[in-house]
């Protein structure tokens, strides 16, 4: 009676082919990848999404734009980025004694825009990779599968041997490049959607703060103007 065969992960692994072993050790480097993202977007997302909620109770509450612009600089972008362009082109305007100028509102118009543009690109960041892995991943596995099984038959007719025996091992080898390959996926696709609408809730909570200040900064325009 042969040796039975050693069929744990660590030593599947080791006998694999170089391709599948490629393919093993790049999703696993996209496993680890995509939980570092993960953890990074979650913290990012619930800082942000206090930092709002501070800023807004604080901007409802009639808070003056000094103490609006001082408690911006504590915090880091969302709604503090796009008040502080918005308070950065109204006082440019002043100094250039263009309060009164046509332009004025489109381009208050223009830096709220950029802004919320530029926040949602930072909390959109990364998202892409999980999506590509989600979609990929389980390609890439079955990639290395396939390769896998190649090989198996391929022992197979070398050997003339049709015995299990002879098969298994490689088709175990290649199943886990399946496996890997689901393993990277899963978590990716689960935490894109999440993460998506959470950044989804934060960048529509900045376009509404942006209309909110917008409104309020064109009526003290017009006030002036009719003083």
């Amino acid at each position: 009676m042969g040796e039975a065969h050693d069929f744990s992960l660590f030593s599947l692994f080791m006998q694999a082919d170089w391709v599948v072993k490629t393919v093993m050790v790049g999703l696993l480097f996209a496993s680890v990848w995509c939980w570092a993202i993960i953890a990074n977007r979650a913290i990012a997302y619930g800082r942000s999404q206090r930092q709002m909620r501070i800023f807004e109770q604080a901007f409802a509450g009639g808070a003056s734009f000094e103490q609006l612009r001082a408690l911006a600089e504590t915090q880091n972008g969302g709604l503090s980025a796009v008040f502080a362009a918005a308070m950065d082109e109204w006082e440019k305007s002043h100094a250039e004694q263009a309060a009164n100028a046509p332009g004025l509102q489109s381009r208050l118009e223009l830096a709220l825009d950029l802004a919320v543009s530029e926040e949602s690109q930072a909390l959109e960041k990364q998202l892409g990779f999980l999506a590509t892995i989600g979609s990929a991943g389980p390609f890439i596995g079955l990639f290395g599968t396939v390769w896998g099984i190649m090989n198996a038959f391929t022992a197979i007719a070398a050997a003339e041997n049709t015995s299990l025996a002879v098969v298994a091992p490689g088709i175990a080898e290649a199943l886990l490049a399946t496996a890997l390959g689901l393993l990277a996926a899963i978590p990716a696709v689960i935490a894109y959607n999440k993460l998506s609408a959470d950044a989804g809730n934060l960048i529509a909570r900045m376009e509404g703060f942006s209309d909110r200040l917008a409104a309020m900064l064109s009526r003290q325009l017009d006030a002036g103007r009719a003083a």
